[in-house]
């Protein structure tokens, strides 16, 4: 499992290309066959990806104790989704099929799973987000059926896209977590314009559904004190509360958002207008 240190603005407006990319981004969160576990200490957010082949996955064997309890999800909750081909996930000896684009929420107190690919030729690829909990919640599964989704921005700005929140209160109660997926039309490349900022939550971002030799600039910093990160298919950035988070392409894309902090509100921002930026 690899850490990651909470980091503070004023160190953050300090670093070169190189140190951010090492304290923000994880450049490969899914490696065939394995399970990949990255945990910041920004809101205690555990993420990664899990890619079965022929052999099921499991937890690896005693990350209990990495986290000072008996087992990973002891005091935790984690939601998943997949990008990849149709998965079983077995939640303590219960099979859930989770396909493509859909979502499983998993409670506090799960002692076993068991991540499996339908197809080893066309295997799933399972990215998940897992938060501090304080109450056992049912599992639950979430097509896009049951998504609370909506389409937002215009042509005009090039950011015309559909919002899936597939974690959020009016879906399903969890703890803390929230996760959702975010698909751009053709054409569109900005993901969150004007930007924001929310002091109350971190998230993390995974840019997916990118053409080969396709980026995003993914903008972060204080609003003030922008930087970026050139992001590239199937990679990860982690956003302090501090930092806005916007992105722009040069092709359409999508990225999964997961929000871990202090409430569930999704509109909870503090927007930031492009005429206010540096």
């Amino acid at each position: 499992m690899e850490i990651r240190q909470a980091i503070h603005s004023d160190h953050a407006r300090a670093l070169d290309t190189a140190g951010l990319r090492r304290e923000f981004l994880v450049e490969a969160p899914f490696r065939p066959g394995e399970l990949t576990m990255t945990y910041s200490q920004i809101d205690r957010i555990v993420l990664g990806g899990i890619v079965p082949l022929a052999a099921p996955i499991g937890l690896p064997e005693g990350i209990g104790k990495t986290f000072g309890v008996e087992y990973f999800l002891e005091r935790r909750e984690l939601g998943l989704i997949n990008i990849g081909g149709p998965a079983v996930v077995e939640v303590d000896g219960t099979a859930h099929a989770v396909g493509t684009h859909e979502a499983l929420y998993i409670g506090l107190g799960t002692r076993g799973l068991a991540f499996r690919s339908v197809d080893p030729a066309k295997p799933a690829k399972l990215y998940y987000n897992s938060a501090p909990a304080h109450r056992a919640l049912p599992t639950r599964l979430l097509t896009l059926a049951d998504a609370a989704s909506v389409k937002l921005g215009d042509a005009a700005s090039a950011n015309r896209r559909t919002i899936h929140k597939f974690l959020v209160p009016e879906v399903i109660e969890t703890c803390q977590l929230c996760m959702g997926m975010t698909r751009l039309e053709e054409g569109s490349l900005w993901n969150t314009m004007p930007c924001h900022t929310h002091d109350r939550r971190m998230e993390a971002y995974l840019y997916f559904g990118m053409e080969p030799g396709a980026a995003v600039f993914h903008m972060m910093g204080q609003p003030q004190e922008t930087r970026h990160l050139l992001v590239h298919n199937e990679q990860v950035v982690i956003s302090p509360s501090w930092s806005i988070h916007a992105g722009v392409g040069t092709r359409a894309y999508s990225f999964i958002w997961g929000m871990v902090g202090e409430n569930q509100t999704f509109d909870d921002m503090d927007v930031v207008a492009a005429a206010d930026l540096r």
